[in-house]
């Protein structure tokens, strides 16, 4: 696996592996809460929404002398609670038409593909099933036990690329799989829904089982809590342990970097067809003559909701006018009286208005 998947993958696994506050004794860590789970077959089959197996379907454009790696990682839970271990198993380089099999602990891993069709395309399934032999019955906390945690399938291709599985028309189960790679030829079938070619935010500190969607506010967390909790959580989970000091070895200027995620982007003039989708200058209606720039009043009526009689009587400036298929003008204004007119004018955010619905000043 490429050391860029590698590590995607590395914070994907702990996804939901622990909720904090991280004490065994809060309820909604009673039993670990990853994505991706394959549970034994007869828990499967009694539970609606359960799946005994995962499988990452794909197609690639490969050359004739190509191979198929996949690489199969998961969390394989021991003793009670959160307590688990990172698993892995690879089948492959595999010739395309090939299918190739192994025996895991409790469940089986498969990589096929098919020859190529006329256009070069070739379908690729990598799965994994588990085979766990257990009694009907079980409670989820049971179940869990027996279960493949975090399952993320990987394939790669030499000589090769994939297309795109949000437009290659597979099916996936249990997992979402997107390009992985900048020359696409890898996929990763995800327990959590990502875009084609993800990757860890900059402002990321490392691997503290949320992927980086919300570290500022896990962090804070961990840094109110009492040193028993602390002392609690790291004795339960050697794991959970070592994230808990990742995160507590935060300055205040690294805290501070997580907050927020909006760049500032220099202003760029428009381009032709941008101008072209603001509208019209003008429009005529029952004789009246509307121009960008005009001021309006506004005259919704009072006798539909509270926002149309907030509105009633205010007077508006035509931000834009648009036409649109069935010769309907549409009048998008800003509030002159809104203290937020100025922010509202500059983000596109406009009011819209029929004709009969204002008059002019």
């Amino acid at each position: 696996m490429n050391p860029g998947l590698e590590r995607l993958v590395d914070s994907l696994l702990y996804e939901g592996y622990a909720l904090y506050p991280y004490t065994p004794q809060t309820t909604k860590n009673a039993t670990p809460t990853p994505f991706g789970i394959v549970y034994p077959p007869a828990y499967a089959a009694e539970c609606s929404g359960a799946h005994d197996h995962a499988r990452l379907e794909c197609v690639t454009v490969a050359r004739p002398d190509a191979t198929l790696t996949a690489t199969l990682r998961w969390l394989s839970p021991r003793g009670t609670g959160h307590k688990a271990i990172e698993e892995r198993a690879t089948l492959g380089p595999a010739a395309i038409g090939e299918r190739t099999t192994t025996e895991l602990p409790g469940g089986r891993f498969t990589l096929r593909s098919e020859p190529p069709d006329p256009d070069g395309r070739v379908r690729v399934r990598a799965c994994v099933h588990n085979t766990a032999d257990v009694p009907s019955g079980l409670d989820r906390g049971a179940a869990l036990s027996e279960s493949l945690l975090s399952v993320h399938l990987a394939v790669e291709v030499s000589g090769g690329r994939f297309v795109s599985p949000l437009e290659a028309g597979c099916e996936s189960v249990n997992l979402w799989p997107v390009l992985a790679a900048p020359a696409d030829d890898a996929v990763l079938g995800a327990g959590i829904v990502l875009p084609d070619h993800p990757r860890l935010s900059d402002a990321s500190h490392g691997n503290l089982f949320d992927n980086t969607e919300i570290e500022e506010a896990l962090v804070l967390h961990v840094n109110v809590l009492t040193d028993e909790e602390r002392a609690a959580a790291a004795g339960h989970d050697r794991v959970v342990g070592d994230m808990l000091e990742r995160a507590l070895a935060l300055g205040p200027e690294e805290i501070m970097s997580l907050h927020s995620g909006l760049t500032p982007v220099a202003p760029t003039p428009p381009t032709p067809a941008e101008l072209e989708i603001r509208g019209e200058q003008r429009a005529t209606i029952e004789g009246v003559t509307y121009a960008r720039g005009d001021t309006l009043v506004l005259r919704p009526g009072t006798d539909r909701d509270p926002f149309d009689r907030m509105l009633d009587g205010r007077r508006a400036t035509i931000e834009r006018i648009y036409i649109d298929y069935d010769d309907r003008v549409h009048l998008a204004v800003t509030v002159d009286d809104d203290p937020g007119q100025q922010l509202m004018r500059e983000t596109g955010r406009y009011l819209f208005f029929f004709a009969n619905e204002v008059e002019p000043a």
